[in-house]
C-alpha cells in the first residue's frame, strides 16, 4: 500500500530527501546526540507525571482494583504544516462547521434540508442523539456547536501526494486541547532554540479565544456573563482536561451538585452565597444533563436545567442536541449540507463511505469486509470497530453477524494508509501513522489557533491513534502564519 511520509519525500534507507518545510528541522535533529534525546523524553515524561497530565482508561484496573491512570505518551519529533497547507485546511475547516450549524439549526426548526430529500428524516428524528426537546428552542446566534473536533487524515493520491480528508466530525464535548497546549509548552521547555529557527504559528492564546467563544453565547441580558466548567468529576477520562481549562481561563470549575435552578435562573454555590451562572460549557453527556429531563437516576447534572435553558435564561456550550450531527451516520451527508446551505463546492473531501443501511452497500461491505474499516455509527474512541487487513478471521464473521442483525447501526469506510511522522520508539526513530485533530471555535466568529492535536499510533503498522488504545501525541507546528510562539 502506498504511503505518504510528512518529513521524508524519501525514506533514508532510500536516499532521505527531505521534504522543504521540514529542512531546517531535519538538518538540526541530525546533529543532536542519542542520548541527549532520550534524556529529554525522560524529563519530558518526568513533567507530565508530574503535573498530572493524565488519561484515565475506563475499565482498566491495577491489582488492586484501582482505576488506570496513564501518561499520554509525548512524541519529541513535531508534526510540521506548511502555511499554504495550513491556510486550505482553515478554509475547509470554516465551511465545514457553519455548515454543521446551520444543519443543525435547521432540523430542530423547518427541517428545510428533509423537505428538499437531501437528507432522510429517519437519520434525524430516529436518531438516538435526536432531542425533541430542542425543537423551536432558538440559541444565541443560531450557534449550536461552538468547539468542534475535526479530524483530519493525510493519505496519498494516484500521484503519491498526500491529499487530506475529515474522518469524523467531534461536537459533543470534544476532548484533547488541553494536551495541544502542553504539549507545545513542553517541546518550548525543551528545545527553545528550535523556536528561534522556526517561525511557528502560536497556540497558547486558545484559552482566550474560548473563553470569547463562550461568552458570547450568553444570553442577552449578561453584560459581565459568567462561565464555568461543568465536569462529571474526577474519574471522568478527561477531568485533567476540565480542570486545565478552567483554569486557564480563570473560571470555576463546578460538579452538578454545585448548580441549582431558582426561578428559572441556574446559580452555583459558593462560599458567599448563590452566583447566578450564565454560560455553562459542559463536559457532560446530554443523557445526564438534567435528571427531570433525560436519564432520571443522573447524579451528574442539575435539576431543572433544561427550563432555565429554554427560557434563554443560560447558555450551554456544546449545545443539547447536537450529537445527531457528527452521528456516524450523518457524516457521509456533510459535502451535501455544504452545498445545500452554502452553495459552494466542499473544500475538504470526505473519506469514500458506505452506508450499510442501504442494501446494495451492505451487500458490497459484506464481500470485502477483509478489505474494510467499519464503524459502528454511535462508536467512539477506536472502539466498536473493525479494521479488516488486521483482523482474525473470527473478528470478520463476528462482524459479518453483526452487520446482517443491525446493518443501519454500522458504516464502512476504505482502509486508508494514514500518513505517517518520524516518531521515537524503542528502537529508535522510525514512521509511526498520525492524524490531526484541529479544534473550531463558533462564536461571533469561526475562529482557530494554527494547528491542533495530532495523535499518533505507536504500534508498527497501527492505524489506530485514540489515546484510549494506546496512540501518542505529538505537537504540530505551522510555520510562517499568525506569528510565532513567544519563548
Amino acid at each position: 500500500m502506498q504511503q505518504f511520509d510528512e518529513m521524508y519525500a524519501k525514506q533514508p534507507m532510500d536516499g532521505g530527501a527531505v521534504r522543504a518545510h521540514y529542512a531546517r528541522y531535519a538538518q538540526w535533529l541530525d546533529q543532536q546526540p542519542p542520548e541527549g534525546m532520550q534524556a529529554r523524553r525522560a524529563e519530558a515524561e518526568m513533567i507530565f507525571r508530574r503535573v498530572g497530565i493524565t488519561f484515565a482508561v475506563y475499565g482498566a484496573k491495577d491489582e488492586d482494583g484501582v482505576g488506570n491512570e496513564r501518561l499520554i505518551p509525548f512524541d519529541l519529533i513535531p508534526r510540521i504544516i506548511p502555511a499554504h497547507e495550513w491556510s486550505r485546511l482553515q478554509q475547509g475547516l470554516v465551511q465545514r462547521v457553519t455548515a454543521l450549524n446551520r444543519f443543525i439549526h435547521d432540523i430542530y426548526h423547518g427541517q428545510d434540508i428533509v423537505r428538499a430529500g437531501v437528507v432522510a428524516a429517519d437519520l434525524i428524528v430516529g436518531n438516538a442523539q435526536y432531542r425533541p426537546e430542542m425543537a423551536g428552542l432558538s440559541v444565541p446566534q443560531d450557534i449550536y456547536a461552538h468547539i468542534a473536533g475535526i479530524d483530519i487524515v493525510r493519505a496519498p493520491d494516484a500521484q503519491g501526494v498526500g491529499e487530506y480528508y475529515v474522518l469524523e466530525d467531534n461536537l459533543r464535548v470534544p476532548s484533547g486541547v488541553s494536551y495541544m497546549l502542553e504539549n507545545r509548552k513542553m517541546m518550548m521547555r525543551l528545545f527553545p532554540e528550535l523556536f528561534s529557527l522556526h517561525k511557528v504559528a502560536p497556540v497558547a492564546h486558545y484559552p482566550d479565544m474560548l473563553l470569547e467563544t463562550l461568552r458570547a453565547s450568553a444570553p442577552a441580558t449578561s453584560d459581565e456573563p459568567t462561565v464555568v466548567v461543568l465536569t462529571p468529576g474526577m474519574h471522568n477520562s478527561a477531568y485533567f482536561e476540565h480542570a486545565f481549562l478552567a483554569q486557564q481561563m480563570g473560571v470555576e470549575l463546578v460538579e452538578g451538585q454545585d448548580l441549582v435552578v431558582r426561578d428559572g435562573f441556574v446559580y452555583m454555590r459558593t462560599t458567599r452565597g448563590l452566583q447566578r451562572v450564565d454560560v455553562i460549557y459542559r463536559r457532560v453527556d446530554d443523557d445526564f444533563l438534567d435528571p427531570q429531563v433525560f436519564r432520571r437516576n443522573s447524579t451528574l447534572g442539575c435539576h431543572g436545567l433544561m427550563d432555565a435553558y429554554r427560557a434563554g435564561h443560560v447558555g450551554i456550550c456544546n449545545a443539547v442536541g447536537i450529537g445527531v450531527a457528527d452521528d456516524k451516520s450523518v457524516y457521509p451527508q456533510v459535502p451535501e449540507m455544504i452545498r445545500f446551505y452554502l452553495g459552494q463546492e466542499p473544500i475538504l473531501k470526505n473519506v469514500p463511505t458506505w452506508m450499510c443501511r442501504r442494501p446494495d452497500e451492505l451487500q458490497y461491505v459484506l464481500a470485502h469486509l477483509g478489505e474494510l474499516v467499519v464503524k459502528e455509527v454511535h462508536g467512539a474512541g477506536g472502539y466498536g470497530m473493525l479494521i479488516g487487513p488486521a483482523a482474525t478471521q473470527a473478528e470478520i464473521e463476528d462482524f459479518r453477524r453483526a452487520l446482517q442483525a443491525n446493518p443501519a447501526g454500522y458504516i464502512a469506510q476504505p482502509t486508508l494508509s494514514l500518513s505517517s511522522c518520524p516518531t521515537y520508539v524503542e528502537r529508535g526513530i522510525a514512521p509511526r501513522h498520525i492524524d490531526l485533530r484541529p479544534f473550531v471555535l463558533s462564536g461571533r466568529t469561526v475562529q482557530m489557533v494554527a494547528g491542533g492535536l495530532t495523535r499518533v499510533a505507536l504500534q508498527e503498522g497501527s492505524l489506530v491513534v485514540n489515546s484510549s488504545q494506546g496512540g501518542g501525541t505529538k505537537d504540530t507546528w505551522v510555520l510562517g502564519h499568525g506569528g510565532t510562539e513567544a519563548c
